[in-house]
């Protein structure tokens, strides 16, 4: 880890990449993924953990990126919606209409798909949790529970 200027050249494990960037020990890592790397899929919402927009999987895990420290998400593997390629949930969500204005689309699908990373027969209960996590100002609730209801048969509302 090189320091100059109180910032430090740093390396992280980004959608199976190792990128190098620049930050200051108190940069997020949403804001370094959006203006350093151009990831922009995960979202700037209330910036204090309560929407979800900015979810990212960190070693398998959803976590929202504006919580996450940048230099915290080193020796850490990091997938944002860009490192996602046609999962599951990603074609359930298109095909079920599971996005109004999109904004939040991309933390539930991260949610999601970490749900499906380390529990693919999820039950509604489970399914019901993890959704809390994020939350979706336009109520496409129905649409999204739809969605994740084709992926997660063992979660379907009784």
């Amino acid at each position: 880890m090189t320091i100059y200027e109180g910032k430090r050249i740093i390396n992280l494990n980004i959608n199976g990449e190792s990128v190098e960037v620049i930050v200051t020990p108190s940069d997020i890592l949403l804001d370094t993924l959006r203006m350093q790397l151009g990831l922009t899929g995960a979202k700037p919402g209330c910036k204090n953990g309560d929407c979800g927009t900015c979810t990212v999987i960190m070693d398998g895990y959803p976590v929202k990126s504006c919580l996450v420290l940048t230099v915290e998400a080193i020796n850490h593997e990091i997938i944002t919606i860009e490192g996602l390629k046609d999962t599951p949930i990603q074609k359930s969500f298109v095909n079920c209409g599971a996005f109004q204005c999109g904004y939040c689309t991309s933390g539930f699908l991260m949610v999601c798909h970490a749900l499906y990373l380390t529990n693919p027969n999820a039950d509604e209960l489970t399914v019901e949790e993890w959704l809390q996590s994020n939350l979706c100002r336009c109520t496409s609730y129905d649409e999204i529970r739809s969605a994740v209801e084709i992926v997660f048969p063992n979660s379907k509302r009784k």
